[in-house]
């Protein structure tokens, strides 16, 4: 499946194979974007080992393929945010981005795509699996991908086409955070036995193009404090890349407990305050997205293999929160899982593979140590002087400890179940956006590209509509549309409805950021995989 760490997993098993002389090794790569990186979002500043590893030139002059748009990363800023002012803070040592490049990653991941298929990696952008295989002994056959052509009340329409089924030896699950079928991987295999429970963030990011004086190539910026409250984990960047780009965005902490909190309305917020408004005034804003991101870290990675399959890159969990990085360790674990791959295909011509080396290589690698020596980051924030004691012991863990503490911090519970009720919590009212640094959200979304045929099942699944909303609405007052960063929920005045109220499903406004899934806190709305080759078309994202 596409992602970094899938492209990474398949190029690596082709370099293995041409070494041995088997041209006779098919690797297929499955994406539910209509094209390669369409999908993909991150901030991104790329930590180069993994890369340098699997296509050492891949930057170098003599490289007539190399990857051009990489701007290598010239200076860092650390600033704790007040409503009006920027207070300069000492950068962890995680966050030196001295040798790293900024990137658009979905302009990256189209680049491996691209070198990917050069090397015979066959690839099917369009496709989105939607159902696993499983063979007689349940292990992992394959994946099927959905049935094309049906109505929104789940019947065939005239250009109905059935799902095609891919069969495989082995087969990787490379879905992002959160994925799908990884859901269902991790509860049927009880994956998470020994680990704790994943936690999120939610990302939300724009590209501008900024006047020419206020560019500062390579420039990396990065802020805590305003606009999120003490008790919500967070922060803002600012990138300046490529020609007068400037990469702008929030993460914020998907346990944060206020429901009346708006991960966008902070977003908005966010740009108006003058550390990044003197940039970002007077340019234009030429693309927008959000997606959740795993920050449970070492703690929450689970057994990454299963008979016939193993999970690789960020659907397993592998992104340093403290770096704010998570692509070198997506790819080295797509490479790690395609050299154990190899082995256990050339040493088992028949019957179901099971990747023991991968676990073992994973342990033994520089994923393992990275993440457990930022093991209490993240975590730390769950203190009872909240931003403030979580700054002061990440402090400690950088500069004094510098990763030797002998305790491990806890994850306290499920993203979802830290939700307060709304009504003992503080309301937030939100500026109205004035269109020219804060955008509406429907506009925002109308530059992410999205696109879904209304025609069809509505892939984010809640059993009973109205049900969630008798449930849901006197709890946390339309929760769903605040932490929804794309319109895709509502509620509507409706007479006929107990509530006199109705809960709206907009599929077709989907970004495929997963959010939903991961907060709600009734745990009842369950992102699944729309038609292929459907939702956002992301561009320098």
């Amino acid at each position: 499946m596409y992602s970094p760490s899938g492209l990474s997993a398949a190029i690596r098993l082709k370099q293995l194979a041409a070494e041995v002389g088997n041209d006779d090794l098919r690797v297929v790569l499955l994406e539910k974007a209509g094209e390669i990186g369409a999908h993909i979002l991150s901030g991104a500043v790329i930590e180069p080992s993994a890369i340098n590893e699997l296509i050492p030139d891949w930057h170098s002059e003599s490289n007539e393929n190399r990857f051009r748009d990489a701007t290598p990363a010239t200076g860092d800023r650390m600033r704790f945010l007040t409503k009006r002012g920027s207070i300069p803070i000492p950068a962890p040592p995680q966050m030196n981005n001295h040798g790293n490049f900024i990137v658009s990653l979905n302009q990256f991941t189209k680049w491996l795509g691209e070198r990917a298929e050069e090397i015979g990696v066959e690839v099917y952008p369009g496709f989105a699996a939607s159902e696993i295989l499983y063979g007689p002994d349940g292990s992992v056959l394959g994946v099927a991908t959905n049935d094309l052509g049906m109505s929104r009340q789940g019947k065939p329409k005239a250009n109905f086409e059935r799902g095609m089924e891919f069969h495989a030896r082995l087969t990787l699950f490379a879905e992002g955070c959160h994925g799908s079928l990884t859901k269902q991987i991790i509860k049927r295999f009880d994956l998470r036995r020994e680990s704790q429970p994943q936690t999120y963030g939610l990302g939300l990011k724009e590209v501008w193009e900024v006047q020419p004086e206020k560019f500062q190539k390579g420039q990396v910026v990065h802020s805590m404090g305003y606009p999120l409250p003490a008790d919500t984990y967070g922060g803002g960047w600012m990138y300046h890349f490529g020609d007068n780009l400037v990469s702008v965005g929030l993460v914020v902490g998907l346990d944060y407990p206020n429901p009346w909190l708006s991960p966008y309305g902070e977003f908005q917020k966010l740009k108006h305050h003058p550390l990044y408004k003197s940039v970002i005034e007077g340019g234009k804003c030429i693309s927008y997205g959000a997606r959740a991101l795993n920050e449970g870290g070492f703690q929450s990675i689970p057994k990454v293999s299963f008979p016939g399959g193993a999970l690789i890159g960020d659907t397993a969990g592998f992104l340093n929160v403290p770096k704010i990085k998570g692509t070198h360790t997506a790819m080295k674990s797509g490479m790690l899982a395609a050299e154990a791959a190899f082995s256990a295909l050339r040493n088992n011509d028949s019957g179901t593979v099971f990747l023991y080396d991968y676990e073992d290589k994973l342990r033994e690698s520089t994923i393992w140590k990275e993440l457990k020596e930022v093991r209490n980051m993240r975590p730390s924030f769950h203190n009872p002087f909240k931003l403030y004691g979580g700054i002061l012991y990440s402090g400690l863990e950088a500069f004094i400890l510098k990763g030797r503490a002998p305790w491990t911090l806890s994850h306290k519970m499920p993203d979802y179940a830290a939700t307060e009720l709304a009504s003992q919590s503080k309301k937030i009212e939100y500026p109205k956006p004035d269109g020219k640094i804060s955008f509406d959200i429907l506009t925002s979304v109308s530059r992410t590209g999205t696109n879904h045929e209304e025609d069809q099942p509505v892939h984010l699944q809640v059993k009973d509509w109205d049900k969630h909303a008798e449930i849901e609405w006197p709890k946390y007052q339309g929760i769903e549309n605040r932490f929804c960063p794309a319109g895709v929920y509502e509620y509507i005045e409706d007479d006929t409805k107990p509530l006199g109220l109705r809960f709206q499903i907009n599929a077709q406004n989907c970004i495929h950021c997963k959010t939903c899934d991961i907060k709600v806190p009734g745990q009842d709305i369950n992102w699944t995989t729309p038609q292929g080759g459907e939702g956002p078309k992301y561009f320098m994202t």
